[in-house]
């Protein structure tokens, strides 16, 4: 490669950005989207579900309410299930 041929290159370079395009009459094209129906729908449903909140202020009230009164209850059954599942999992990792 001949470093020394650069500033001709440069020139011919030169040389073509000055010519004059003639009858170029292309229209210009714009790119376009279409969203389906079904991803509009997708669409508000993804910000139904971000407007909500993750908490259920309900659900928790009513128990922090029956854990006041002293009337919350789990069975047992329920709590040991639990813990062997997590135990479970925990060992599987």
């Amino acid at each position: 490669m001949r470093i020394d041929a650069l500033s001709e290159i440069g020139q011919i370079y030169q040389a073509n950005g000055k010519m004059k395009k003639v009858g170029s009459t292309t229209a210009i094209k714009r790119d376009s989207v279409q969203i389906s129906g079904f991803g509009r729908d997708l669409q508000v449903a993804k910000e139904a579900v971000a407007a909500e909140s993750d908490i259920r202020t309900d659900k928790v009230n009513e128990i922090k309410t029956a854990m006041a009164n002293g009337t919350y209850f789990v069975p047992m059954s329920a709590v040991a299930d639990k813990l062997l599942q997590q135990s479970e999992d925990a060992m599987n990792m």
